[in-house]
C-alpha cells in the first residue's frame, strides 16, 4: 500500500487501536472521512469527545450508564431476584439482545487472569457479595465467557456465593444453531453432551 499523507496515518493509526480494525479497515475508514461533509466529521469528533464525560458506571450493577442507575436497575419490571453476573458491559448487551432474560446484572469489570496479574480484589466481586446480602438475590446466573480465564472466575465466584444460601447456575454451552457436528472443537462438543436435556 502506498504511503498516506502524515495526518491521514495518523487517522489510521490511532483507528486500528479499536477492536477489530486492521490497517485495510482503517484506511477505508480514514479515507471515508475525506469524502464526508466537514460537519458529519466535526459531529463524529464532538460526540467522541464529550464520551467519556457522559457515561459512568451504574451504582448498583456496573453496567455503563449516563445517570447513576442504567436503564436496567431503573427498570421496575426486572426480576431483581435474578442476578446475572458478567464480565463486561458488552456481554449485558449479548444477553439482552437475546430477549430470554428479564433480570438484573452485575458486571465484574474483566476475569480472573493471573498471567494479566488480575484476582479477585481487581474485580467487583465483594461488590456482588454486598448487593446479596442487602438484597433479596435467589439466583446467581453466571454468564462468564467459556474460556479459561472465565471459567476461573465462575468458579471462584461459585465458591463464595453458594454458602450464602443462593442458587448458583451456570449459562448452558453446547452446539451453536446451523452448526455441523463434524467440524465442532472437542471442548463444546463435549459440554453440549454433557448438557443434553429430555427431548
Amino acid at each position: 500500500m502506498s504511503k498516506l499523507a502524515a495526518p491521514l496515518e495518523r487517522v489510521v493509526h490511532e483507528l486500528t487501536k479499536l477492536p477489530g480494525i486492521g490497517r485495510k479497515t482503517a484506511v477505508r475508514l480514514a479515507l471515508h472521512l475525506m469524502r464526508v461533509p466537514a460537519d458529519e466529521v466535526d459531529a463524529l469528533a464532538r460526540v467522541l469527545g464529550e464520551l467519556r464525560g457522559a457515561i459512568r458506571a451504574c451504582d448498583e450493577c456496573f453496567n455503563l450508564s449516563e445517570h447513576p442507575r442504567c436503564p436496567i436497575c431503573s427498570d421496575g419490571g426486572r426480576d431483581a431476584a435474578s442476578v446475572c453476573v458478567v464480565e463486561d458491559p458488552i456481554n449485558v448487551l449479548a444477553v439482552e439482545r437475546t430477549g430470554a432474560y428479564r433480570g438484573v446484572y452485575h458486571v465484574l469489570g474483566g476475569a480472573l487472569s493471573p498471567l494479566r496479574d488480575v484476582g479477585p480484589e481487581q474485580l467487583r466481586v465483594r461488590e456482588l457479595l454486598e448487593r446479596i446480602a442487602r438484597s433479596s438475590v435467589r439466583e446467581v446466573i453466571l454468564a462468564t465467557n467459556p474460556n479459561v480465564e472465565g471459567e476461573a472466575t465462575a468458579v471462584y465466584v461459585s465458591r463464595i456465593v453458594r454458602p450464602l444460601g443462593v442458587r448458583v447456575t451456570r449459562l448452558a454451552q453446547g452446539l451453536p444453531a446451523g452448526s455441523e457436528l463434524e467440524f465442532t472443537d472437542d471442548l463444546t462438543l463435549r459440554r453440549a453432551m454433557e448438557n443434553r436435556r429430555e427431548y
